[in-house]
């Protein structure tokens, strides 16, 4: 069995942000983000040792394969969901027109979308996204209590709000609203409107995917 491992992309560390403090980012990547890494990466040298995960011993109740597999999922979206919010932190751009007629037909307003992201990110526990639904063509909004737990199967994520305390205690201390008030103010809306267009054509493709 090839061993999946995956390093750290330092590249998406952001600096200098509108009311996150460097401060603040600093244990949000290099422990948090690097810890999702190097744990998925543990996790796939145990998978890969036959003797440790036996597949034969596998059960629902419990068993060492099991819990695997089930922290493989959640570290693995760790890293996932850190990269698409590190990656899109550098206040730049203005949103697309044609993200913006898309919030607009799907949310009836720009101003709703934006306070349904804000509401997601009050009521969830780990994260809140704004994705687009590959079954409906549908942009939505929803959430993550843990990085695998609640959540759309196929929402391709455009905008990706980390909710868990270490995004924001350093600054912030328990307090939500202004940290997700100054995520929303440093957002590289270059990056969005890519992230936008790529599930755009991506929808194109697998819309018949269900019929």
């Amino acid at each position: 069995m090839a061993i999946h491992k995956l390093q750290p992309k330092d590249h998406l560390k952001p600096s200098d942000l509108r009311g996150i403090s460097n401060e603040q980012i600093e244990p949000h990547f290099e422990a948090h983000y690097k810890g999702y890494v190097a744990k998925y990466n543990e996790i796939q040298e145990k998978l890969a040792d036959k003797s440790f995960s036996d597949r034969s011993k596998a059960n629902q109740n419990y068993s060492e394969y099991r819990e695997l597999k089930v922290e493989e999922t959640f570290n693995y979206m760790g890293v996932v969901l850190h990269e698409l919010y590190f990656g899109h932190l550098k206040p730049q751009g203005q949103p697309s027109e044609a993200l913006k007629r898309k919030v607009e037909e799907d949310f009836g307003s720009w101003d709703a979308c934006i306070q349904e992201i804000k509401a997601a990110g009050i009521a969830f526990r780990g994260w809140a996204i704004l994705g687009l639904d590959i079954f409906s063509g549908r942009l939505v909004v929803n959430g993550l209590d843990a990085h695998n737990v609640y959540n759309y199967t196929g929402l391709i994520p455009i905008i990706v709000l980390d909710t868990y305390e270490h995004a924001y205690y350093v600054d912030q201390k328990n307090k939500r609203p202004p940290y997700i008030d100054a995520f929303l103010e440093s957002l590289n809306w270059d990056v969005i409107n890519e992230r936008f267009e790529k599930a755009m054509k991506a929808y194109e493709v697998l819309k018949d995917f269900i019929k």
